[in-house]
């Protein structure tokens, strides 16, 4: 297979959905990160997160394996610090390799309601 994707990815519209209803851990809102690494080497993906009236925080590590996909919610990041809940935020990936990204969202705020979004990153 090709490689495919880039090494340098921006979400800028993150906000984790806080608070959630219904039961944990099935009805928890999230946003999740889907990377996928279709190359022979590891991608050690660097995340930066950048917020509307704070320094950015990272970078947070997160390997892809080749040939491999993996998803990461970003409400269980947390080293260098947890990623902050219902607040507005942006995302920097970058990899030594060309990678895939896509944004997940799963929103639970509204009782009996789960709304789910779905967006490719956009590759810089």
């Amino acid at each position: 297979m090709p490689d495919v994707g880039a090494c340098l990815w921006v979400v800028p519209g993150g906000h984790i959905p806080f608070p959630s209803n219904g039961p944990e851990p099935e009805f928890t809102g999230f946003d999740q990160l889907c990377v996928l690494n279709t190359t022979d080497r590891r991608a050690d993906v660097e995340l930066h997160i950048y917020y509307e009236d704070a320094e950015p925080v990272g970078p947070y590590a997160l390997p892809v394996d080749a040939r491999r996909v993996r998803h990461v919610r970003l409400n269980d990041l947390i080293d260098p610090e947890a990623v902050r809940l219902d607040r507005p935020y942006g995302a920097l990936l970058r990899s030594p390799v060309p990678v895939v990204v896509q944004f997940l969202r799963q929103d639970t705020r509204l009782p009996g309601v789960v709304a789910l979004a779905a967006t490719m990153a956009y590759p810089a």
